[in-house]
C-alpha cells in the first residue's frame, strides 16, 4: 500500500512525447456533421423570417391608414397629412391602451423593444419562445408603430423572427444550443428582410445574440440571412434602403472631427439610456397597474406629434432627409428633442417597439447639427452620427459600421464609420456598466457578460496541471483495512484515493463517504476493495486531453478527483482534482492583472 504524502506537495508532471501524439485528433473548432442538420433547416427559418418581416410592414401600414386616415390600405403615408387635426393626438393613447390590454391579458413578454426579450429567451429560457408571443409581438408592434409610436420595426421583427425559428426548432429533437442557433437565424433573417443588410445581421447575431463565435451557429445564421437577402428583391424594394454617396477625408483634422462625433454620440447614448430607465423608474412609482402605463406614454407621443409630426412612426423619411441635408438646423433640433423625449417616455412605459431606427434618427440629427460647423456637408456627419449612436447605445460597433455601409451602399465611408463607432463604444463602456439592452435584463435579476474570451480549459492539457505523485490503495486491500486506514490518527488523509490493481491500473475510487457508509451499513468480512468498487462508474482522464473535456466528465459524474491514465496501457500517471481546475482559472486571472516590464532602455531586461 502506498502511504499518503504531504498533501501540500504537488509536483507537476512534465508533458511527455506520448501526450502530444493525439493532438491530431484535436481541432480548431467543434464543428461536426450534426451541424449539417441545422444548415439544412436554416433556409426554412430564413424564409419564415422574411415572410414575417413583410407581414409586419404590411400590418403597420394597414394600422397607420386605419388610425390616421380611416381607410383600409397598405400605402405608405405621411402622418402629418392626417385629416384628424388636433384629434390625431388621441390616436397614440388609443393604440397604447390596446397594447396594455394585450400585454395584461395576452403575454407580458410583448412589452419593450424585443431584443432584450430575445436575449433572455436565449440565456435563461433554453431558447424556447411561446407561440402566443410569436403572434402577439408583431400585432402589438404594428398597433404601436401604426398609431404613431416613435419606434422601429427591427426590434419586433427580431423577436418575431426569433420566435418563428424557436418554434420551428421545437418541432425537432434538438439541444438548447441548437434551438438557440435557429432562433438567432430567424432574427437575422428578419433584420435582413427589413433593411437589406445580411452582413450586419450576422454581426448583430454575433455581437448581441449568440454569445459565441462557432461554425456550428455562425454558418446556419449566415445561411438564413443569405436566404432572406435572396427573397428580399421579390418582396421589398431593391438596392440600399438609404442610398448615400457622401465622403469624408480622414487625413489631418478630419479624423479628429470623426472621432469627436463618435465621442459626442457616446455621451448621447448614455443620456438616452438614462432617460429610458429614468422614465421607467418614474412609471414604477405610479400607484396604478402597469397595464395603464403605455396609455400615459401614448399621451406623450400624441403631444409630441403635435409639435413635430416627423417624430412619429418609424421615421424612414426623416433618415433620408437628414442624409440629404434637406432639414434646417431648427427642424433638426426640434426633431432630435421631440423624438428623444417621446421615445424614451414611451419605451419606459413598456410600449412595444424597436430602438434601432429611432437611434438612427437621433444620432443622425445630432450629427447633422455638428455638421453645421464641420466641413463636408451635414449629410456625411449625419451618417456618422447615426452609426455611432447605434454602436454606442447597443454596444455593437462592428455591426453599426457595417450596417451603415449596407444601408447606404457607401463602402468608402467604412473607415470613418468604424472610427466614429469605436469612439462611441469606448465612451459608453466606460460611462455605463450596462447597455440599453442588458439593463432591462439586469433589472430582472440576471447578469450578462458580453465579452468573448477563450476558455482557458480549452488551452490547457491535463498533464500540465495534474498531480503526478499519487497516493493509492491496492485493489487487494480489504475493506476492513481501508476503514482502519481512514480512521487511524497517524496522519492526514485525502478525501479519496484511486484503487489500483497489480499493474497500476485504476479500478475505482474510495472516498471517506464510502468508509462512512460501510461503517454504518456494514460489509462482508474479507471483501477486497476491488470487489467493493466493482460496477461503480469511474471517471478518468488522459494527460494529453484538454482540461475542459475532463472537467465536463467530472461535472456529469459528480467526481471531485479523477485518475489520469496513459492511453496505451491504462496505467495511473496522475490525478486531477477540482482545486487543480481552479489553478487554471487563477493562471488566466494572473495574466489579466499582473504587469511587468520585459524590456528596458539600454537593452537591459
Amino acid at each position: 500500500m502506498s502511504r499518503p504524502a504531504d498533501p501540500a506537495a504537488h509536483p507537476r508532471a512534465a508533458t511527455t512525447r506520448s501526450a502530444r501524439l493525439p493532438s491530431a485528433k484535436l481541432g480548431d473548432f467543434t464543428f461536426d456533421r450534426g451541424a449539417l442538420r441545422l444548415i439544412a433547416m436554416a433556409p426554412v427559418v430564413g424564409t419564415a423570417g422574411t415572410a414575417a418581416a413583410w407581414a409586419l410592414l404590411q400590418l403597420i401600414a394597414l394600422v397607420t391608414n386605419l388610425a390616421y386616415f380611416g381607410r383600409i390600405s397598405t400605402a405608405v403615408v405621411d402622418l402629418g397629412q392626417s385629416p384628424w387635426g388636433l384629434a390625431a393626438a388621441l390616436v397614440p393613447p388609443a393604440g397604447c391602451l390596446i397594447i396594455g390590454l394585450m400585454a395584461r391579458y395576452g403575454s407580458e413578454k410583448i412589452r419593450g423593444h424585443g431584443i432584450p426579450e430575445a436575449i433572455e429567451a436565449i440565456l435563461i429560457g433554453s431558447s424556447r419562445i411561446q407561440p402566443k408571443v410569436a403572434v402577439l409581438k408583431p400585432l402589438s408592434s404594428a398597433v404601436s408603430i401604426g398609431t404613431g409610436g416613435p419606434f422601429g420595426a427591427e426590434g419586433p421583427i427580431i423577436m418575431t423572427g426569433g420566435a418563428l425559428g424557436s418554434l420551428f426548432a421545437q418541432l425537432f429533437h434538438l439541444t438548447s444550443a441548437e434551438r438557440k442557433t435557429l432562433l438567432v437565424a430567424g432574427a437575422a433573417a428578419g433584420m435582413t428582410a427589413i433593411f437589406g443588410t445580411p452582413v450586419a445581421a450576422v454581426l448583430l447575431a454575433v455581437e448581441l445574440l449568440l454569445f459565441e463565435w462557432k461554425p456550428r451557429s455562425l454558418i446556419p445564421v449566415a445561411t438564413a440571412a443569405i436566404v432572406a437577402a435572396a427573397w428580399r428583391p421579390l418582396m421589398f424594394e431593391t438596392g440600399p434602403l438609404f442610398a448615400f454617396s457622401g465622403m469624408v477625408d480622414l487625413s489631418g483634422p478630419a479624423l479628429l472631427a470623426v472621432v469627436g462625433v463618435g465621442i459626442v454620440a457616446g455621451f448621447g447614448s448614455g443620456l438616452l439610456t438614462a432617460l429610458v430607465y429614468g422614465f421607467e423608474d418614474l412609471f414604477e412609482r405610479l400607484p396604478i397597474h402597469w397595464m395603464w402605463w403605455p396609455v400615459l406614454g401614448g399621451v406623450a407621443i400624441g403631444a409630441g406629434g403635435l409639435i413635430e409630426p416627423a417624430a412619429l412612426g418609424v421615421g424612414y423619411d426623416s433618415i433620408r432627409a437628414l442624409l440629404a441635408g434637406h432639414l434646417a438646423s431648427g427642424e433638426v433640433l426640434r426633431l432630435l428633442v421631440v423624438k428623444a423625449l417621446i421615445w424614451s417616455i414611451a419605451l419606459g412605459s413598456g410600449t412595444s417597439g424597436g430602438v434601432l431606427a429611432p437611434l438612427l434618427i437621433m444620432g443622425g440629427a445630432l450629427g447633422a447639427l455638428e455638421g453645421t460647423v464641420l466641413p463636408g456637408g451635414s449629410g456625411v456627419w449625419a451618417l456618422l452620427g447615426m452609426a455611432a449612436m447605434m454602436g454606442g447605445t447597443m454596444r455593437s460597433p462592428l455591426t453599426a459600421a457595417v450596417f451603415a455601409v449596407e444601408l447606404t451602399g457607401n463602402l468608402a465611408m467604412l473607415p470613418a464609420l468604424l472610427a466614429a463607432c469605436v469612439a462611441a463604444y469606448a465612451v459608453t463602456v466606460l460611462l455605463l456598466k450596462r447597455s440599453i439592452l442588458t439593463e432591462k435584463i439586469a433589472r430582472r435579476g440576471h447578469h450578462i457578460l458580453r465579452e468573448y474570451i477563450v476558455d482557458p480549459f480549452e488551452l490547457t492539457r491535463v498533464g500540465d496541471v495534474m498531480v503526478a505523485k499519487v497516493d493509492t490503495l491496492p485493489a487487494a486491500m480489504t475493506v476492513d483495512d481501508a476503514v482502519a486506514f481512514f480512521t487511524e490518527e497517524d496522519g492526514p488523509r485525502h478525501k479519496s484515493y484511486p484503487v489500483v490493481d497489480e499493474a497500476g491500473r485504476p479500478v475505482g475510487m474510495v472516498a471517506r463517504a464510502d468508509v462512512l457508509r460501510w461503517t454504518v451499513s456494514g460489509w462482508p468480512r474479507g471483501t477486497s476493495l476491488a470487489d467493493a468498487v466493482s460496477g461503480l462508474p469511474l471517471v478518468t482522464g488522459h494527460p494529453d486531453e484538454m482540461v475542459g473535456r475532463v472537467a465536463d466528465r467530472m461535472a456529469e459524474g459528480d467526481a471531485g478527483r479523477v485518475p489520469v491514465t496513459r492511453r496505451e496501457d491504462g496505467v495511473l500517471v496522475g490525478i486531477l482534482a477540482r482545486k487543480d481546475l481552479l489553478r487554471v482559472r487563477a493562471r488566466l486571472r494572473t495574466e489579466e492583472i499582473e504587469r511587468a516590464r520585459l524590456l528596458r532602455p539600454g537593452g537591459q531586461r
